[in-house]
C-alpha cells in the first residue's frame, strides 16, 4: 500500500462571518458576537483565555506566506471551532497558538524558491524529511522539535476540515525517519529540569528571609508611599495650615540630620514635588517666598540628597546590622516585587501547585482546622485547578500546606489593597511607577522574569555584603529558574527525603505527608504520579549502586536468593548501557525492567504480592507498603549490610533501655522485652551475630 491518500472533501464550507471561537467558553465580560470572524486578518483569542494570569493572544495571518494563508486559516479554524477527528483531543487556545507559530514556519519554508511553493497536497515525503532536517539544524530541545513535527502533522489529522489543496496526502508518521528516534520511539520523559540542590537550598532560605524578616520593613515602606501618593496637588485654598506642617517637617529633618529630598533638575536640586507630598499641600504652597526661604535655610544646614528617600526605618537585622539602609522611593517597587516573588517561591515550592493554580489564589483562600482543644491540626488553601478537570473553567481544589506557606499568604494579602482579591495581581506600588492595570494578574512570563530577577538580586546582595550564602553557579552559569521547576523539584525531594540542614529546616517528610494527605494525593492532580516516578528513579539509582558494589551478592534473609537473582538481571540491563545511566535512561530502565526490589532502612523488600503481609488481600496496590512492613514474619524480606547494621543498632538500643528497667512502667518493660527477644531470635535465625558490646 502506498503512502499517499486520495484528497478528502471538506465537511463544510467556512463562511466569511463564521465566529472562529465557535462554542468555546469565553470570558463573561465579552459578547460572543463581538469575537473574531473567519474573514479577519487577525484573530483575537483573548476572550477564550479564562485563567487570570493569561494576558492576550492573537493569530496574525498577515504574517503567513500569502500562498498558504487560506490553509493556515482553515487549519486554525478547525482547531478552534470544529469537533476533533476520532482519536484527537480538543486543544487549548494557548496550544493552538503554539501550533500556529510552528505551522507558519513550515509554510514559510515551503514558500521559499528552493521548495517551489508546492500546494500542500503535493508535498512529497522527501520534501517533508528535508524539513525535518531543517528542524534539527535549528537546534533546541527534543521536546520542542517533536512539537514542530506534530504541528505539521495536523495538516493530515484535520484534513476533513481542509480544502483538498490544503491537505497533506499522507500521514507523516508512516515515514520511518520522521521521528528522530524512529517510529517506535517511546513517549517523552518529563523534560522539566529540577532545580539543583545547591541552588534550591539558598533560594528557599532567601525567600523565607524576605517573608519572615524583611517583609515588615518593605510593607511599612509601601504603606508610607501609598499615603504620599494619595496626596494629589491641591488648590491654593487647600493649603491652609501648610506653613505649620512645613515647619514641623523641616524640624524633623534638622533633628535627624537627614538631607532634604533631592533629584530635581532645578537650581536648588530639591525635589519640591516630593516635599509637597510630605507636607500634604500643593507644590505652589512650598514654592511661595516664605516657605522657600525656610526650605533653603534647612538645606544649608542638612544638605540635599541625590534622590527622595522614605522615612521608614528598617528594623530587620542581618549579621548584626540592618539588612538595608534608608529606602529610596525609586527602589520601593523593586522591593515589593522581590517580596511578592519570595512569596511565590514559598507557595509554589512547598505546596506542589502549578503556576496556574498559584495565580488563582484569592484573598481569604486560607482556612485552618482545629481540634476540640483548639490546637491547629490542618492548614488548607483553596484555589482553582485546571489540568485534567475537563473544563476550561477549572474546578475548586484544596491543598494542605505547612506554616511557611501560611506566612507567605499573609504577606501576599498585605501587599495588595483590601479591594484587590487576586493575590498575584501587579502590586499597587508597581502600578504607581509603571502605569500597569490594577486588575492584571502576572503571567507565567512575568513570573519567570521575577524569579530570575530575585536570583540576580540575591547574588548581587551577597557579593556586595561579602556573604557566602548566595545562589551558586551551575556549570559555570546562573541557573535559569522557571515556574514549572518547583513542582518537579518538590516531587524529587519528597521521593528521596534527603538529609541536610535545608531538608531538616523545612521538614520535607512533614511536607510529603501533608501533600499526599490533601490535594496532591488525588489522581487528578497528577502530583502522586510525579512523586512516584521520582521514587522509582531514586530506587533505581540505589539498586544500581548496590549492584556496582557487588553488595547484592551478600544478601541475607528469607528472600535473599530471589532478590540477588532479580538484581543480577537488573544489573545486566544497567551494565548494557556501558556507562552510568542518566535520569532519562534510568527512567526507561525502571519502566521496562523494574526488579521490584524496594530498599528500606531495616529491610530490602523483594516484593511478591502473594506473600505480602503489609497489605490486605483485597488491596490491589502495585507496590508494597514499607511503612506497614512486618519484617520479622514476611517472606519477602532480604537484608543488606546496612539493614543488618540497622537491626543491630536497634537491638543495642532496646538492650540499653532495658538495663534502666526501673524507670519503665511494667507493661512497657514486658512489651520491650518481648520485642527485644523477637529481634534477637530473628537475627539468630538469619545467622547474624549481635553487634559487639550488646547485652542480653
Amino acid at each position: 500500500m502506498g503512502l499517499t491518500h486520495a484528497p478528502t472533501a471538506p465537511l463544510l464550507r467556512i463562511q466569511s462571518d463564521a465566529l472562529v471561537l465557535g462554542t468555546r467558553e469565553i470570558r463573561r465580560d465579552v459578547s460572543r458576537s463581538a469575537t473574531s470572524r473567519f474573514a479577519d486578518d487577525v484573530w483575537d483569542l483573548t476572550p477564550a483565555l479564562i485563567q487570570d494570569h493569561q494576558k492576550w493572544l492573537v493569530l496574525d495571518f498577515a504574517s503567513v506566506a500569502a500562498a498558504y494563508r487560506d490553509a493556515a486559516k482553515e487549519l486554525s479554524y478547525a482547531l478552534l471551532a470544529c469537533k476533533p477527528p476520532t482519536g484527537a483531543r480538543p486543544l487549548k487556545v494557548v496550544t493552538i497558538r503554539g501550533h500556529f507559530v510552528s505551522v507558519k514556519r513550515f509554510l514559510g519554508w515551503l514558500s521559499e524558491p528552493e521548495q517551489g511553493k508546492p500546494a500542500l497536497c503535493d508535498v512529497t515525503p522527501e520534501l517533508l524529511l528535508s524539513y525535518k532536517e531543517v528542524i534539527i539544524a535549528a537546534g533546541g530541545a527534543m521536546g520542542r522539535r517533536d512539537q514542530k513535527r506534530r504541528s505539521v502533522r495536523l495538516l493530515w489529522i484535520y484534513r476533513q476540515h481542509l480544502h483538498a489543496r490544503n491537505q497533506l496526502s499522507f500521514d507523516p508518521l508512516l515515514l520511518e525517519e520522521w521521528n528522530e528516534g524512529g517510529k517506535g520511539r517511546p513517549g517523552r520523559e518529563n523534560a522539566t529540569p529540577r532545580i539543583p540542590e545547591s541552588v534550591v537550598g539558598p533560594l528557599l532560605v532567601w525567600a523565607l528571609r524576605f517573608i519572615d524578616d524583611f517583609s515588615e520593613d518593605i510593607l511599612r515602606a509601601a504603606e508610607e508611599w501609598d499615603t504620599l501618593h494619595t496626596r494629589t496637588p491641591r488648590s491654593i485654598a487647600a493649603g491652609r495650615g501648610a506653613r505649620a506642617r512645613l515647619e514641623i517637617l523641616l524640624n524633623r529633618y534638622t533633628a535627624t540630620g537627614r538631607p532634604l529630598p533631592g533629584g530635581s533638575t532645578g537650581p536648588s536640586g530639591i525635589n519640591l514635588r516630593h516635599f509637597a507630598r510630605e507636607v500634604d499641600c500643593s507644590t505652589r504652597s512650598v514654592t511661595e517666598p516664605g516657605a522657600r526661604r525656610l526650605i533653603y535655610q534647612t538645606a544649608d544646614e542638612v544638605g540635599v540628597s541625590s534622590e527622595p528617600f522614605l522615612w521608614t526605618e528598617c528594623s530587620a537585622m542581618l549579621d548584626g546590622r540592618p539588612w538595608t539602609g534608608p529606602i529610596p522611593v525609586r527602589e520601593l517597587p523593586n522591593l515589593v516585587r522581590l517580596l511578592q516573588t519570595a512569596a511565590y517561591i514559598v507557595v509554589a515550592y512547598l505546596s506542589g501547585m502549578r503556576d496556574s493554580e498559584v495565580k488563582h489564589l484569592r484573598r481569604g483562600c486560607l482556612t485552618v482546622d482545629r481540634d476540640s482543644t483548639g490546637r491547629i491540626c490542618r492548614r488548607k488553601i483553596t484555589s482553582q485547578a485546571f489540568k485534567g478537570e475537563g473544563t476550561p473553567l477549572g474546578a475548586r481544589a484544596t491543598w494542605i500546606v505547612g506554616d511557611p506557606v501560611v506566612r507567605a499568604i499573609a504577606v501576599l494579602e498585605r501587599i495588595q489593597p483590601p479591594q484587590q482579591k487576586r493575590l498575584f495581581a501587579i502590586p499597587p506600588s508597581s502600578q504607581h511607577f509603571r502605569s500597569a492595570t490594577a486588575t492584571r494578574v502576572k503571567s507565567t512570563r512575568d513570573t519567570n522574569e521575577d524569579l530570575n530577577h530575585f536570583s540576580a538580586w540575591v547574588t548581587d546582595y551577597c557579593t556586595g555584603h561579602g556573604r557566602r550564602d548566595g545562589l551558586p553557579l551551575v556549570s559555570g552559569r546562573s541557573w535559569i529558574l522557571r515556574t514549572s521547576q518547583f513542582r518537579r523539584t518538590l516531587a524529587w525531594f519528597i521521593a528521596r527525603r534527603p538529609g541536610g540542614t535545608i531538608a531538616g529546616a523545612i521538614q520535607y517528610r512533614h511536607v510529603s505527608t501533608q501533600m499526599f494527605e490533601g490535594y496532591a494525593g488525588t489522581t487528578r492532580s497528577g502530583f502522586r504520579a510525579e512523586a512516584q516516578q521520582e521514587e522509582a528513579l531514586a530506587r533505581g539509582e540505589r539498586l544500581a549502586a548496590l549492584i556496582e558494589g557487588h553488595r547484592h551478592e551478600e544478601l541475607r534473609g528469607p528472600s535473599a536468593e530471589e532478590a540477588a537473582h532479580r538484581l543480577e538481571k537488573f544489573g545486566d540491563r544497567v551494565r548494557f548501557m556501558g556507562k552510568t545511566p542518566d535520569e532519562a535512561q534510568m527512567h526507561k530502565i525502571m519502566r521496562r525492567d523494574d526488579p521490584r526490589i524496594y530498599p528500606g532502612r531495616f529491610v530490602t523488600c523483594s516484593d511478591n504480592p502473594d506473600r505480602r503481609l503489609c497489605r490486605q488481600p483485597a488491596d490491589t496496590s502495585s507496590e508494597p507498603s514499607l511503612g506497614d512492613c512486618k519484617p520479622l514474619a514476611c517472606k519477602n524480606v532480604a537484608l543488606t549490610a546496612d539493614n543488618i547494621g540497622a537491626w543491630q543498632n536497634h537491638l543495642a538500643r532496646l538492650n540499653g533501655q532495658l538495663t534502666r528497667g526501673d524507670a519503665l512502667a511494667p507493661m512497657v518493660h514486658v512489651r520491650m522485652t518481648q520485642r527485644r527477644d523477637e529481634v534477637a531470635a530473628f537475627l539468630t535465625e538469619q545467622g547474624i551475630a549481635p553487634a559487639a558490646g550488646e547485652q542480653r
